[in-house]
């Protein structure tokens, strides 16, 4: 009995989802996937840092991958992250437009799983952490704290924040200086960094 492969002409695999453009060869739909991997929980976390809304941001980190889709990957390929992150923060902008959503910051429910080595006790020690160091950038203006959340929590650099944000590199280093001394007086002193 013959084996299937013989069936088959060997031709490269492509995307089954029906977008309406040419078939993609396989390297596009592991580009997708590696893009999703490297980038999907940072995305989310950083669109509800501006919607306040963790199913928002989870559709607009959809609405990311499905643009990225559309695209032809050598034009992102290069400048991936930013690329992302400008998309994401661009739908998140408009649906928060849209919606006029004014939830405080500490009702986002960051869910976080615990590292291989932390204990229970640790975990809930991260996360009280984590949801007061929220409550305190929920302080500062709205371009201090997505700076510092863009530089700090998801690590870009001044120039991937400047091509995400439109802000001048000089203006975000001055951003993330004031609001790091803001964040400095008003951080009580067994948080302070």
């Amino acid at each position: 009995m013959p084996e299937a492969s013989e069936n088959f002409p060997n031709v490269p695999l492509v995307s089954a989802v029906d977008t309406g453009s040419p078939p993609r060869p396989l390297t596009w739909e592991k580009f997708i996937e590696q893009a999703m991997a490297d980038y999907e929980s940072p995305l989310i976390g950083y669109a509800s840092s501006i919607l306040n809304d963790i199913d928002l941001a989870r559709d607009v980190v959809q609405d990311t991958f499905i643009r990225l889709c559309q695209q032809d990957i050598a034009k992102v390929r290069h400048s991936l992250k930013s690329w992302l992150f400008t998309v994401c923060r661009n739908r998140a902008l408009d649906i928060l437009r849209k919606n006029q959503r004014t939830k405080p910051l500490d009702e986002v429910q960051w869910q976080k799983v615990a590292g291989p080595g932390l204990q229970p006790d640790e975990h809930a020690d991260q996360q009280e952490l984590s949801a007061q160091l929220t409550s305190y950038l929920d302080r500062l203006n709205a371009n201090q704290r997505e700076v510092i959340i863009l530089k700090f929590q998801q690590g870009l650099s001044y120039q991937e924040i400047q091509e995400i944000t439109g802000l001048k590199t000089g203006k975000i280093g001055s951003l993330i200086h004031t609001g790091i001394k803001r964040l400095r007086e008003i951080l009580p002193d067994d948080v302070r960094f």
